[in-house]
């Protein structure tokens, strides 16, 4: 096995809205400064200083109550983002989450590839994690807690790591910290040293277990992160937002973790939703439903389609926060590789034409972006209906021996005008084929949607302006039907 640990030394201050101004920021609880940003940090405020100093120390320092519940939330997120890489995730601390990468290893160039891509992923997000790599779950946890961005995958080279480490910095009790140091023991190096049944006697038992098990010299099982059933994650923004394309840096989050979590299951979406809270109790918030060609968990895909609907939204108030949420998932299309090393059926195409329709879609609205299939009728505005966007529907195969068919039809036929028995359009037309005779339709006549009975003449007309066209004449006259490409 090899754990991958990534501490967040700063959650509760990346879990908390900042004051937009950029004024200097810090995270209390009882009294004393949690965390701090570098603002702060530069006017000489430090973790673990009690309020009342720092506020002497900088007057204009803003501060916020920790957040236990938000916390906790942030690192479940980012629990879910983390399923595209491993299913083995624990939450061992209220800082920190571990993830078994043995089993991903090869799937993404190595552990070094794989550890630079979910630290870069956490940056982007706006996490600044300290990672470690180790054979135990518990050696990971210490290294990346003590600021050791080690990556260790031989279980021989654990002690010569770890003996660096100083005891102050590990999550173990003060008091067995202070008795150590007056052996003379400051790192963990030291401890190491130290006969294990002396240990054991002067502070207890869980020493020696410790060791043993951050030595992979006694089992150590991890209780795993279970994953929801369904997607739901919300998300307070930083400040209230005026302009709905700003909100897309704070929609990231969301959607990597939905992706991560469709990553786990091996599943898609076709949909998803997201809410926007306002501050108006007229309308506390708004959906926005975000719809895709073919069932996908590509987050850029995603982040794109939200971008377009995001440029032309209208806000009716302020947004303070954001909920994504994704009930139905699907199944992905799979694609068959060739069976000599190439590329087969590549989804690169279809994932082009996706992305496409989608951006389509975004812009002129989901209802006029569709497909068209085939219908074995001969009257031309019944011989198709329109279809989903890459839809798979059957639909019967086109006949061959007939006359060409234009690809544009106009909505409704335009009459044309008449001159000596010649129809006109922008001059007198000439008649290049035809005439083609369709009619009948008796079957559907008063039915909504259809045209009944047709007796029409089709014929293909050069115009004056060397346009091909599409024409008929029926009882009533000439009429423009189609034009041809």
């Amino acid at each position: 096995m090899l754990w991958l640990a990534l501490h967040f030394p700063h959650l509760p201050l990346e879990a908390l809205a900042r004051p937009p101004d950029g004024a200097a920021f810090a995270v209390v609880s009882r009294e004393r400064i949690v965390a701090c940003d570098d603002t702060a940090r530069a006017a000489g405020i430090e973790p673990g200083q009690r309020l009342a100093g720092a506020w002497a120390r900088l007057p204009t320092l803003t501060v916020q109550e920790r957040d236990d519940v938000r916390e906790t939330a942030t690192l479940r997120r980012l629990a879910c983002w983390a399923g595209a890489f491993t299913s083995e995730i624990c939450l061992p601390a209220p800082h920190t989450l571990l993830l078994e990468i043995a089993g991903s290893l090869r799937l993404f160039g190595g552990a070094e590839a794989l550890c630079e891509r979910i630290v870069t992923g956490c940056r982007e997000q706006g996490f600044q994690p300290l990672a470690a790599l180790a054979p135990t779950p518990l050696a990971a946890e210490w290294l990346a807690i003590g600021g050791k961005t080690i990556h260790c995958t031989d279980a021989t080279s654990l002690p010569a790591n770890l003996s660096s480490l100083p005891l102050a910095a590990l999550p173990v009790p003060e008091a067995d910290t202070t008795r150590l140091a007056a052996f003379g023991a400051r790192t963990l190096g030291d401890v190491l040293k130290l006969p294990r049944a002396g240990l054991a006697r002067r502070l207890g038992a869980a020493w020696s277990l410790w060791l043993a098990k951050a030595l992979g010299e006694y089992p150590d099982p991890r209780p795993r992160f279970v994953f929801p059933e369904e997607f739901c994650e919300r998300l307070e923004l930083p400040a209230a937002v005026e302009h709905a394309p700003a909100l897309l840096f704070a929609a990231r989050r969301l959607i990597t973790a939905l992706c991560g979590w469709l990553a786990l299951r091996q599943v898609g979406i076709l949909e998803c939703r997201l809410t926007l809270e306002h501050d108006l109790r007229q309308q506390p918030v708004s959906q926005l439903a975000l719809g895709f060609a073919d069932a996908t968990r590509d987050p850029e895909r995603m982040i794109r389609v939200l971008a377009e609907r995001l440029q032309s939204l209208p806000l009716p108030s302020t947004v303070t926060a954001l909920r994504l949420t994704a009930a139905t998932p699907q199944p992905l299309a799979g694609h068959t590789p060739g069976l000599f090393g190439g590329a087969g059926h590549s989804r690169a195409g279809d994932d082009r034409l996706a992305a496409l329709v989608e951006q389509l879609q975004a812009r002129l609205g989901p209802e006029k972006v569709h497909g068209l299939a085939v219908v074995a009728d001969h009257r031309p505005e019944m011989a198709s209906r329109p279809v989903p966007p890459l839809g798979r529907a059957s639909t019967p195969s086109a006949r061959t021996d007939r006359p060409p068919r234009p690809l544009w039809l106009l909505p409704r036929p335009q009459a044309l005008a008449e001159r000596g028995g010649q129809p006109q359009h922008g001059g007198p037309l000439r008649l290049l084929a035809g005439p083609e005779r369709l009619e009948s339709g008796w079957w559907d006549g008063g039915e909504d949607g259809a045209f009944g009975d047709l007796r029409r003449d089709y014929f293909v007309a050069l115009s004056p302006r060397a346009e091909w066209l599409w024409i008929f004449r029926d009882a009533e006259g000439w009429f423009l039907h189609g034009l041809f490409a």
